[in-house]
């Protein structure tokens, strides 16, 4: 089987590997599609931090699949898709239901093998079945949406909030969409390329900008989802006293944002930020997504085979007019 490995920070490539034996009580998974993401270019260049990533590791923690063998109540043949923390369910984080900080980490495509690959195998506990009507795009984007909903279950907006999103990727435009379950009185996005607004439009955003002058003081829920230094700086310049600032974006491992207390204090802010998922956000997600009423499949604006990795990862690295999520197609 085919196999997208990252051997070494600074080097990928397309292995073929035997085919794995059945483990009994495991579900055989066949992903049909894969989405790679900023992240998987840290991984890809070394730039993640080194206590979240092993290698050499097959990348793919964003996917959606068929099942291949399966069981009475997970058949052959069902479409799915598959939690990516492996969380053990017993240690005092688990218990809490905070799963996506489980004392024993692990997760597909960072610390075991990702869907990149003809092949994975899933326990049951982490396989969510999805609804016929749910699209291989849509069902692609269940976990960033399910960080991306942790993070704001997490923070409970209020009805009326006046909302700003720093940044224009995946993230930031997810959260857009999932913001909406609130109720907003106005959501803003500074973007960084003008390209993508019309992305921002279908995500429902009512101002798109990529000039910072052009937002104010006055945002009283703030998600930086840029990954950038200044993005979080910008963002602590402009909540409302009393606002709240939600950190999403990772501008790289030992990067720094001055931090002016003074200001944080007077404001009377709360910063938050958000790893990861847990289980029941991932249940919520697809819980929407199997209702009708969360479809982000739009968001997907590039398609390649998974042969074609390499026109993937520089679609990826250097976006060229509107992007979204870059998907992999790993079984037609």
């Amino acid at each position: 089987m085919r196999a997208l490995t990252v051997t070494a920070p600074g080097s990928i490539q397309l292995q073929i590997r035997d085919e794995p034996e059945i483990t009994a009580g495991v579900l055989v998974l066949t992903p049909r599609v894969v989405g790679v993401c900023g992240t998987d270019l840290d991984i890809i260049d070394g730039t993640i931090d080194p206590d979240f990533v092993n290698y050499p590791i097959v990348i793919g923690h964003e996917w959606a699949g068929e099942i291949h063998v399966g069981n009475t109540d997970y058949p052959a043949g069902s479409r799915v898709v598959v939690e990516g923390v492996i969380a053990c369910g017993t240690c005092d984080e688990c218990r809490r239901g905070a799963t996506n900080r489980c004392a024993s980490y692990d997760e597909y495509g960072f610390t075991r093998d990702g869907a990149a690959m003809d092949t994975v195998f899933a326990t049951p506990d982490l396989v969510h079945l999805l609804a016929p009507f749910v699209s291989w795009e849509a069902a692609a984007l269940t976990e960033p949406a399910a960080v991306v909903l942790r993070a704001l279950q997490r923070i409970d907006p209020g009805d009326n909030e006046r909302v700003l999103i720093v940044g224009d990727g995946t993230i930031a435009l997810l959260a857009a969409l999932l913001v909406r379950q609130w109720n907003p009185s106005s959501v803003t996005m500074l973007g960084a390329r003008e390209e993508q607004r019309s992305l921002a439009e279908t995500a429902r955003v009512d101002v798109f900008t990529v000039d910072p002058a052009a937002t104010d003081a006055s945002y009283t829920l703030i998600v930086d989802a840029a990954g950038a230094v200044a993005a979080t700086s910008h963002a602590l310049q402009h909540a409302a006293r009393g606002g709240r600032i939600v950190l999403l974006g990772y501008p790289g491992h030992g990067q720094t944002a001055p931090l002016p207390v003074d200001d944080v204090i007077n404001g009377d802010l709360l910063i938050l930020g958000s790893f990861s998922y847990t289980r029941q956000a991932w249940a919520d997600v697809v819980a929407l997504l199997n209702s009708g009423s969360f479809d982000p499949g739009f968001l997907v604006t590039h398609r390649f085979t998974l042969d074609d990795y390499a026109s993937a990862i520089s679609a990826l690295r250097t976006p060229v007019g509107t992007r979204g999520k870059v998907l992999l197609e790993v079984q037609s």
